[in-house]
């Protein structure tokens, strides 16, 4: 064979063999997954977020890297999602206050509904009512029972306006008739310590947070704002049993994606999450924290996320919240 002649077949070979070498290029995932926490670390949300990274990097083969981007109730790091690329490697794990930074913040660089597609709900957990043990309410029904006699005496607090303890507040005031004071705090902590001090009557916190407040006897639990009793809390009724339907109120997080993310990558992350959300590390750490695995098909998370949102929006726009307010 000649020499110009084996370079021709050089030649060919490469060519002939590009296609092959740029599909394996652009096989999914291929690198490093950024995992965006629009909250600080050793959130509920964070620690959700980070279990599941754990195990979905072992499904999928490659580094998921959390990283922190907290500010005005998740936008931050849900502004920085939206305008990401949709290739599948800056995903957003967020709370149920996505639904309603729409309503608090007119101003927001994105569409909740347009921007962002849902891939699934990672876990789902009650909010506890616990109260201040100094004001030795006997019962959720003695609690609203107190507040009806006394309008404008009792007072919630929240982590912030437009928090989602602040809408679980407003929730519990429709659902009850009574009108106690929102009391806004720039954080959980520093709330909860006002409510153990009993400066601060209740709060709605979400159980992997009050579990070891209870058990220690600093708060008391009240009820489960969920539609069934929390395993981690058996002797706790729900709202509903203390006599107060649709004072319900779940916390939940999820994994969302840009929207322009395509159809295959995006089976990828639903099945990677499903998976890692089976694994038997993620159910024992979720127990630990009273949070129960909330995998569902990426259709259903989507119709939920556009029921919830509509809920969300009325009770804001009813109850005049703000953020800032």
């Amino acid at each position: 064979m000649t020499l110009h002649r084996r370079r021709f077949m050089q030649l060919a070979c490469a060519l002939a063999g590009a296609p092959a070498l740029a599909l394996a290029q652009q096989a999914y995932p291929s690198r490093a997954i950024r995992m965006v926490v629009p909250f600080t670390a050793g959130s509920t949300t964070d620690v959700i977020g980070r279990t599941v990274a754990e195990q979905l990097e072992k499904r999928l083969g490659q580094p998921v890297v959390v990283e922190n981007r907290p500010g005005a109730g998740g936008v931050l790091g849900a502004t920085l999602v939206a305008g990401a690329a949709g290739d599948g490697y800056t995903v957003l794990v967020h709370s149920a206050a996505h639904l309603a930074n729409q309503s608090l913040y007119p101003g927001l660089k994105y569409d909740t509904l347009k921007d962002f597609i849902p891939v699934t709900m990672l876990a789902s957990m009650p909010n506890v009512i616990v109260a201040a043990s100094a004001r030795e309410f006997k019962s959720l029904r003695d609690l609203v029972d107190r507040a009806c006699a006394e309008p404008d005496q009792y007072t919630y607090g929240s982590s912030g306006s437009g928090s989602g303890a602040h809408i679980a507040g407003e929730k519990f005031n429709a659902a009850t008739g009574i009108k106690a004071i929102h009391v806004p705090y720039r954080g959980t902590p520093e709330a909860v310590n006002d409510v153990i001090a009993g400066r601060v009557d209740w709060f709605f916190l979400p159980l992997p947070l009050a579990l070891p407040m209870v058990n220690a006897g600093k708060l008391t639990a009240l009820a489960v704002s969920a539609d069934a009793r929390a395993a981690a809390l058996p002797n706790v009724p729900t709202t509903a049993e203390a006599g107060f339907g649709g004072a319900d109120q779940k916390f939940w997080v999820g994994m969302f994606v840009p929207a322009s993310i395509s159809g295959p990558v995006l089976d990828t992350l639903h099945s990677g999450a499903v998976q890692a959300l089976s694994s038997d590390t993620t159910r024992q750490r979720f127990d630990g924290l009273g949070v129960e695995p909330a995998p569902m098909p990426q259709q259903q998370f989507a119709e939920l996320i556009r029921v919830e949102m509509e809920t969300t929006t009325r009770l804001i726009r009813d109850a005049g919240i703000r953020a800032g307010n």
